[in-house]
């Protein structure tokens, strides 16, 4: 596509965007898509980093919340040698 456009042809749709939209307004159409351009980045940008937070603090909250958790003490159980005299 790209490849069939020759100098002229370049030439003759800058003159047709210079005729259509005069001299004086193609500089604020180049700085209005050059904002569009910025915006979507930062756009895209924050959706990356929003993607890719999740990721990167998933381990550690696994990490602190294994280490938060203490194994369960083990329960003493009385011996069936001893009498249980307590209860009678």
């Amino acid at each position: 596509m790209l490849e069939d456009l020759s100098i002229g042809k370049i030439l003759l749709i800058l003159l047709v965007v210079v005729i259509f939209f005069g001299p004086k307004k193609i500089p604020d159409i180049a700085q209005s898509i050059g904002k569009g351009i910025r915006e979507f980045k930062k756009a895209m940008r924050d959706v990356s980093d929003e993607i890719q937070r999740p990721v990167n603090e998933e381990p550690k909250a696994q990490s602190t919340a294994s280490r938060a958790v203490e194994p369960p003490a083990p329960q003493q159980t009385k011996s069936d040698s001893q009498p249980n005299s307590e209860l009678k």
